[in-house]
């Protein structure tokens, strides 16, 4: 890996270890995990990469092979507002892990993505690799559930995205091979095993980068609170204060009765939520069955919701999407994330990926030229979540 040889490059030395955090992919249950709903979810066997050593002094020393300047800070002396650079996601991660635990020692270390950014949670991944490997050094053993809650936190209190926690429990929970079937507002979840035929996935990377942050992110989910307000509202129900109130706490039938007295960008979204909520339950079921070709049919629903009614995306990705829709061998697909840039994935069959890849790389460069440089498909495997306990040699 470059990260490795870029670490003995500039400490005359090999680093102690190399951590690793994957990437997610959740074909179901889009843009309702921070509404308390259920997702399916995959960590897949590309990710973030940290090659890194011990460092007595509590300094974190670090370096981005994605990105340019190095970064340095304190493991006791984390700035209150982020920075405005890369390394942000790792003083996060650093100040949510300082605030319960005493922290010593820092790390020297080289960070490393094996895709582009965008689409597949890499801002996550970057969070608990650091996370993890800071926790390492210092001693301290992290719970998943522990380390996805201060995952969470560092995106939602340092970074100012509002996310729910689909990127961090697929990241730390998943196993290869398996589905993840999360519910978001007990925690309570499953690892499925598969028993069809054989698969693998596609990213397709639309060429534009995206930030969450800039995006219309946390716009959609103060709209679909204020869809879940005031449908409880229209039906006479509690509700507490705005920022608490989510559309897990509506029933259905209460949506279907007064849907009609909301404006339409509300009335949008909770549509999305109640139908990407019934497909992530359905989606277990086809997947328990082994029923590949209908799973995949959920997915392209899904990602026709995301456009209708959630209302993202963007021409780049619509192409993509379209164009997965069309070609042989993919059984479905959506856009990846957040679906404001980034990138789009499909669930596909192995021997038909290669042919996919080319069929739609060839229609959708056709379309944007001049995204050829930037552009970018991979096929990927499923994988399992993050190492919680490794450490590195000079501090086991």
């Amino acid at each position: 890996m470059i990260c490795e040889t870029q670490y003995k490059e500039i400490y005359g030395k090999d680093p102690d270890a190399v951590a690793f955090c994957p990437y997610r992919l959740a074909p179901l249950g889009a843009h309702i995990d921070h509404q308390l709903g259920a997702i399916n979810g995959f960590a897949i066997d590309k990710g973030i990469h940290i090659a890194y050593g011990f460092k007595e002094s509590g300094i974190c020393e670090l370096r981005s092979v994605n990105f340019p300047k190095r970064a340095q800070f304190h493991v006791r002396d984390i700035p209150e507002e982020k920075v405005g650079d890369w390394a942000d996601h790792c003083r996060a991660a650093a100040k949510m892990l300082g605030e319960k635990y005493t922290l010593r020692y820092g790390i020297s270390g080289v960070i490393e993505g094996s895709l582009p950014i965008g689409g597949l949670s890499s801002s996550a991944a970057v969070i608990i690799s650091f996370l993890s490997t800071l926790a390492a050094v210092n001693g301290i053993t992290l719970e998943a559930w522990e380390t996805i809650s201060m995952a969470k936190a560092a995106e939602n209190r340092y970074i100012g995205v509002n996310c729910g926690k689909l990127d961090q429990s697929c990241e730390v929970l998943c196993e290869k091979d398996r589905l993840l079937f999360l519910d978001c507002k007990d925690d309570s979840y499953s690892l499925i095993p598969w028993t069809g035929k054989d698969f693998v996935f596609i990213v397709f990377f639309s060429g534009l980068e995206r930030s969450l942050v800039n995006s219309a992110y946390n716009l959609r989910q103060d709209e679909c609170k204020a869809a879940a307000y005031s449908l409880l509202a229209s039906a006479g129900l509690e509700y507490g204060k705005f920022s608490d109130t989510v559309l897990r706490s509506v029933p259905e039938n209460v949506f279907d009765e007064y849907k009609d007295r909301l404006p339409a960008p509300f009335r949008k979204r909770a549509e999305h939520f109640f139908s990407e909520y019934g497909r992530a339950v359905k989606g277990v079921e086809y997947w328990n069955a082994g029923d590949i070709e209908n799973y995949g049919r959920l997915v392209f629903e899904s990602g026709e919701s995301s456009i209708k009614n959630y209302e993202c995306g963007c021409p780049e990705l619509i192409k993509l999407y379209d164009e997965m829709t069309k070609t042989p061998g993919i059984y479905g697909g959506r856009f990846s994330g957040a679906g404001f840039k980034g990138c789009c994935m499909a669930l596909a069959d192995p021997e038909m990926a290669e042919d996919a890849v080319a069929h739609i790389t060839e229609r959708y460069l056709a379309a944007f030229p001049h995204l050829q440089s930037s552009y970018k498909a991979a096929i990927c495997r499923s994988a399992n979540g993050v190492n919680l306990r490794r450490s590195p040699k000079t501090n086991e």
